[in-house]
C-alpha cells in the first residue's frame, strides 16, 4: 500500500501581517503578527478543523520563527500556541524579547485583577 503524501506550503504573506499554511493548495491555517520594532507580536494561530491533528500548527510555528531568527528579528509570543511552542524548545527563547513580554504579563495581570 502506497502512502499520500500532502504537499505544504507556508510562507510569509507580509502584506496581511500573517504567516499562511496551504496544504494541497489549500489555506489551511495561518499565524497572524502584527510587526513594531523589528518586533513580531504573534497574535493569533489556528489550523482550520480538517486539518487539524497532523501536527501542521506546530510546523507553522516552527516556520515563522525560524523564518524571523534568518531575518534577524525578534518575537513577542503573545499567542497562547507560539509561547508553548517556545517553552518546549528553548533553542527558540534567544529570540523572545522578555522585557516585552514582562510589560505584557503585567498589563495582563492589572487587567485581571480590575476585572
Amino acid at each position: 500500500m502506497s502512502e499520500e503524501r500532502e504537499d505544504v506550503r507556508i510562507y510569509d504573506d507580509a502584506e496581511s501581517h500573517r504567516y499562511v499554511l496551504e496544504v494541497d493548495g489549500r489555506r489551511a491555517g495561518m499565524a497572524v503578527y502584527h510587526l513594531r520594532g523589528g518586533r513580531h507580536f504573534f497574535v493569533h494561530t489556528e489550523v482550520d478543523d480538517e486539518f487539524s491533528g497532523r501536527g501542521l500548527g506546530t510546523r507553522l510555528v516552527k516556520y515563522a520563527l525560524d523564518d524571523v531568527r534568518g531575518a534577524g528579528g525578534r518575537v513577542v509570543p503573545m499567542c497562547p500556541l507560539f509561547a508553548a511552542y517556545i517553552k518546549r524548545h528553548p533553542e527558540y527563547d534567544e529570540l523572545v524579547d522578555h522585557e516585552i513580554m514582562a510589560r505584557v504579563d503585567k498589563t495582563k495581570e492589572t487587567e485581571d485583577r480590575a476585572g
